[in-house]
């Protein structure tokens, strides 16, 4: 982010500097050649005149080499100091979510025990209350665990990794949504390929869920699940006949607690970034060939 930004300052310099610098050779270019304009048209006054703007040419460039290396520290440290109090707070945020996600966890995982053991005792009202206890507190608790990963950054050493064929998780997957994809009138399309990739078959398959989670949620009939191997990457996509992402949310549905209506957390999408850019990949969405939505994870294919 540093570096980026550092970069943006030195650039424009760069064309501000270059400008200048092409207007002073072009005012020493006129220069010269009214001092020597009796006899530009001779072999010697045109070689003096080449001569003298070699030298300009020179002099600039000895002038802007320099100037532009000691921009460029000074816009690494004025973009340090410009972002050192987000970087700072960024860090503040992800230590204080890891701690708030650990902390969590037990009493949650207490009141689900709790909530279970006390079920079989209850009077038959109470017995579904109970149910009801147990999953909210389940899937808070799953919330938890998705905020604790989104706290750390995405990398490789945090994944348990192995060759990994994508077409036969992708099947395995899909079974899981069939039931509730068929009671929503959906079907699911599973035309995945052999690829394999060298992963983590529990994150990838968190991913999967994720995605598919979000199909169900938008597709009107038709959910799609594909997987090819392309060069040296391998695609994974989930397309759903629902409406397109407009061009201004395709990068922000992948922020944390970002929603764009009211049936996700927030989170799922963000873990499917995470975990795609923890495999040294990357996920992002597009536009279907014949209409609706397609998201695309690209990982390093596994070279044999």
């Amino acid at each position: 982010m540093i570096a980026r930004l550092a970069l943006r300052y030195l650039l424009v310099f760069a064309v501000v500097l270059a400008l200048l610098s092409a207007g002073a050779y072009a005012f020493m270019s006129v220069q010269y050649r009214e001092l020597l304009l009796p006899a530009i048209g001779t072999p010697e006054a045109a070689a003096g005149y080449r001569t003298a703007m070699t030298r300009v040419f020179e002099t600039i460039l000895s002038f802007d080499v320099p100037l532009l290396a000691i921009v460029g520290g000074a816009s690494w440290l004025l973009a340090r100091a410009s972002l050192q109090p987000l970087i700072a707070g960024r860090q503040r945020e992800r230590e204080f979510v890891a701690d708030a996600a650990h902390r969590l966890r037990s009493p949650l995982a207490t009141i689900a025990a709790v909530s279970q053991a006390a079920k079989p005792g209850a009077p038959d009202g109470l017995a579904q209350d109970f149910d009801t206890i147990t999953q909210a507190a389940l899937d808070a608790s799953q919330t938890v665990g998705e905020l604790l990963t989104l706290s750390r950054p995405a990398d490789s050493h945090l994944l348990q990794l192995e060759p990994v064929d994508v077409a036969v998780l992708a099947k395995n997957v899909s079974k899981e949504f069939e039931a509730r994809a068929a009671e929503r009138g959906l079907a699911i399309d599973n035309r995945a390929r052999s690829a394999i990739v060298n992963g983590d078959e529990l994150r990838l398959r968190e991913l999967l869920r994720n995605l598919l989670e979000n199909a169900l949620r938008h597709a009107r009939g038709l959910i799609v699940v594909d997987s090819h191997a392309n060069g040296r990457t391998v695609d994974l996509l989930i397309f759903n006949d629902g409406d397109a992402v407009g061009e201004a949310y395709r990068d922000r549905i992948f922020e944390r607690a970002f929603s764009g209506d009211a049936r996700g957390s927030g989170l799922g999408l963000a873990l499917v970034r995470w975990i795609a850019r923890a495999h040294q990949g990357e996920a992002f969405v597009r536009d279907g060939e014949a209409g609706g939505v397609e998201f695309v994870v690209r990982l390093p294919r596994l070279q044999e």
